[in-house]
């Protein structure tokens, strides 16, 4: 039986320096996700559909690679392949500010540099998911969830802001180097990680299957899995749709709000003050309406918030508008996400943990590239407002797979399923498994 520090997360040294890695890296992010579209917009003077082009790239390692990434993530050590995701992504983004340096940054090179990071993202995001219940206890997943997400939800409050000032500063392209050099940090954070993973996470299992079969063993679980399977299609749904304002909003506050990128960074700034209060408050909040109420009421308050975006005014009153919709929208989404990702932590055997985030991904995330491709696609057709309209729009719907679904009675967090009850639907024709497709 495994150990854990006692006297709460505060003293878990090794929980601590999974944390500090990811505030680091996180508030790094922020430079990044700004200034690799402004590079595109307003170094490269990309358009509408090249800059959606952007992002899909980006995401697209999630449809491709998440599958066998999480038969890897299973069978190997999690925290190297930690590591080795934050060392790539580093490297990859210190290529685009020498190459602008040497007057020889193109498009090209963003698709490049966004699709090999993605690679390295996906491998981290499954392993560090993964991760978490083998470092911490089973009782605190959502405390440490809650936590990991003050770090993302603190670096997008103050990121943005002082991202876009760097940016009217130094140059877009330039500003990519702050968040190469936060990978650096968080490499070396999860490198002095002491606790060891032993063969209960699967690297040492005693049968090595054909990936197929493992890919093939995960997809069962989530897709027959009550709880997984409507939450996967809830989460997917908001992704697709929230994807095309992703794909056109910051054309729309350069081109038709006419916005500097220090106001834009200062939009997404405000924004992220109810991200940051929902992660403090959503362990209070689940235990409070329960888990799968909290759920719910999360995947319907959020949606009708981004139909006011493209209503905003020209200039710098459009931060009236736009602020207080996504201090509502990034609020409900942080406490969905601590929520729902606890929960699937918390139900999943260790062994098939890093298998059931992959095929998560594979599911709720390889909808955003469709999502970005579709949204350039009509930006470019019927206009970056009307683009926005339909997001919006689409954005109110996600809520329906959780609430007719037998999440919504769930008031506490279950047991993970024992090893017998997840291996029954194998077992009755193993030999014939196949890798099985969301939606056939």
């Amino acid at each position: 039986m495994r150990l854990w520090p006692t006297g709460g997360l505060w003293r878990h040294p090794d929980f601590l320096k999974l944390w500090s890695a990811q505030t680091v890296s996180q508030f790094g992010s922020q430079f990044s996700q700004l200034a690799l579209p402004l590079a595109a917009v307003i170094v490269l003077h990309a358009s509408v559909f090249e800059v959606s082009a952007l992002y899909v790239v980006e995401f697209l390692p999630f449809l491709l690679v998440s599958l066998p990434a999480g038969v890897w993530v299973d069978r190997l050590r999690r925290r190297p392949i930690l590591v080795a995701g934050d060392l790539a992504r580093a490297g990859l983004l210190a290529s685009i500010p020498i190459a602008y340096a040497f007057d020889a940054l193109t498009i090209w090179q963003l698709y490049g540099v966004g699709f090999l990071v993605g690679i390295a993202t996906v491998f981290f995001d499954v392993a560090y998911q993964s991760y978490l219940p083998e470092l911490v206890d089973r009782r605190e997943l959502i405390d440490g969830n809650a936590k990991l997400e003050i770090s993302r939800s603190g670096a997008q409050l103050g990121g943005p802001g002082l991202a876009g000032l760097i940016v009217d500063w130094l140059s877009a392209p330039v500003a990519v180097v702050f968040d190469a050099a936060s990978f650096l940090g968080s490499a070396l954070f999860i490198f002095g990680i002491r606790q060891h993973e032993g063969p209960s996470q699967g690297q040492a299992a005693p049968v090595r299957r054909r990936m197929r079969e493992e890919i093939g063993e995960g997809l069962r679980y989530v897709l027959g899995h009550p709880f997984l399977k409507n939450i996967a299609a809830c989460t997917a749904t908001f992704n697709f749709f929230g994807s095309f304002l992703g794909a056109v909003l910051i054309v729309f506050a350069v081109r038709e709000l006419h916005l500097r990128p220090a106001v834009i960074g200062l939009a997404f700034t405000l924004g992220n003050v109810g991200a940051l209060t929902a992660a403090f408050t959503s362990k209070r909040i689940s235990s409070l309406l329960g888990v799968g109420p909290t759920i719910i009421a999360a995947s319907i308050l959020g949606g009708p918030m981004f139909l006011l975006i493209p209503f905003a005014p020209h200039g710098i009153a459009a931060l009236a508008v736009i602020g207080p919709a996504m201090v509502v929208g990034t609020f409900t989404n942080v406490l969905y996400n601590v929520t729902q990702v606890s929960l699937r932590q918390a139900i999943t055997p260790e062994r098939i943990q890093g298998r059931m985030n992959s095929v998560m991904r594979f599911i709720v995330w390889g909808t955003i590239p469709l999502g970005n491709l579709a949204g350039g696609a009509l930006g470019t057709w019927i206009g970056l407002k009307q683009t926005l309209i339909v997001g919006g729009i689409g954005c109110c719907l996600p809520f329906l797979p959780v609430l007719f679904s037998p999440v919504r009675a769930l008031r506490e967090m279950p047991e993970p399923a024992g090893e017998e009850s997840l291996l029954q639907p194998l077992l009755v024709d193993a030999a014939t498994v196949t890798v099985q497709q969301p939606g056939t």
